[in-house]
C-alpha cells in the first residue's frame, strides 16, 4: 500500500472562486486570517494527495470524516482572498456524480452500496445543519467543460512555469465572469434556443451568484498539464476560441462560429481520448 504522497494525481481541471476575507462570517473569518499568516501553505498537489489518500483503504472512504481547514489563498488589489478546499462537501457531491455516471457493477466494486448509503445519510444530516452550503471549487476530469471558458478572455490566459510546475490558468474578477455568462447565454439562446451548453452555463451562472461580487474566479488546468503535450498546451487558446465563436454567433456568421467550435471539439476530443490510451 503506497503512502498518500505516492498517490497518482488525477487528470483533473478546476474552477475556483476566491472570496475576500470580509465575505466570511466569524469565527471562520478569524480562522482564515490566522491561516494566511502561516509561513508555508499547502499547494495544489498537496490538496490532491490528501483528497486521494482516503481512497487507498479497502473499502475506500469516499468522503472524509472531518472537513478540511485548509484553503488556497491569494491577494487581489491588496485584499486577502480565500478559496476553502471543503474536501468533505466536494466528496459528497462527487459521489452523487459517480452514482449517475458509472454502471452499477463498476460502482459497487469500487464503493459497496453500504458505504455509499452511509455517506448519503451523513450528507443528509449535514445538509440539515448547513442548508446554504456550496463548494468554492468545481472539478472536471479528463477535460475542461466548454462552458467554463465562457467566463474568461484570452488576455487573461497565464501559461508557463510556476513554482516548478507547468501552469495553464485563467483568472478574472467575478463581475467580468458574471457579465460574460449573461452575455453568452443571451447569444446562445438567440442562436440555438436550448441544449446542454445552455443548461451547463445556467448552472455555472447560478453557482457564481452564490459568492461575493468582489471575488476572483480561476480556471486551472490542474493535472491536465501532465497529460497534454507541452506543444499542444502552448497552442491551446480555448477561451479565445469560445469568445470568437460567440462573437460570430452574435454577428450571424455561422461559418466562423462553426470553425471556432470545430477547433474546440477537436482539441478536447483528443484530450478525452487520452483517457482510453493510458
Amino acid at each position: 500500500m503506497g503512502s498518500a504522497s505516492s498517490v497518482t494525481v488525477p487528470y483533473a481541471a478546476y474552477l475556483r472562486v476566491y472570496e475576500p476575507l470580509g465575505a466570511f462570517p466569524e469565527p471562520e473569518r478569524g480562522h482564515w486570517e490566522r491561516y494566511a499568516r502561516r509561513e508555508a501553505l499547502p499547494g495544489v498537489q498537496e490538496e490532491l494527495r490528501r483528497s486521494l489518500a482516503d481512497l487507498l483503504p479497502t473499502p475506500a472512504v469516499p468522503v472524509p470524516v472531518h472537513e478540511s481547514g485548509d484553503a488556497f489563498v491569494t491577494v487581489v488589489d491588496g485584499v486577502l482572498c480565500v478559496c476553502p478546499w471543503r474536501t468533505r462537501l466536494r466528496g459528497w457531491l462527487a459521489l452523487e456524480e459517480l452514482s449517475e455516471s458509472l454502471p452499477a457493477p463498476v460502482l459497487d466494486a469500487a464503493l459497496p452500496p453500504v458505504v455509499r448509503r452511509q455517506a448519503e445519510v451523513d450528507y443528509e444530516h449535514w445538509l440539515e445543519r448547513n442548508p446554504d452550503a456550496r463548494p468554492w471549487i468545481r472539478t472536471a476530469t479528463w477535460q475542461v467543460p466548454l462552458r467554463w471558458f465562457v467566463l474568461f478572455s484570452d488576455e487573461e490566459r497565464e501559461y508557463g512555469k510556476g513554482e516548478g510546475e507547468l501552469v495553464l490558468r485563467y483568472r478574472t474578477p467575478m463581475v467580468e465572469a458574471r457579465r460574460r455568462v449573461a452575455r453568452g447565454l443571451r447569444t446562445l439562446k438567440d442562436a440555438i434556443d436550448e441544449g446542454p451548453l445552455i443548461d451547463g452555463l445556467v448552472d455555472v451562472g447560478r453557482w457564481l451568484e452564490e459568492f461575493h461580487p468582489r471575488s476572483l474566479v480561476e480556471l486551472d488546468y490542474g493535472g491536465l498539464v501532465h497529460m497534454v503535450p507541452e506543444a499542444d498546451l502552448a497552442e491551446d487558446h480555448s477561451a479565445g476560441d469560445t469568445a470568437e465563436g460567440l462573437a460570430a454567433l452574435r454577428e450571424g456568421d455561422g461559418a466562423r462560429a462553426g470553425e471556432a467550435y470545430e477547433r474546440l471539439t477537436e482539441r478536447w476530443t483528443a484530450v478525452r481520448n487520452r483517457q482510453y490510451a493510458n
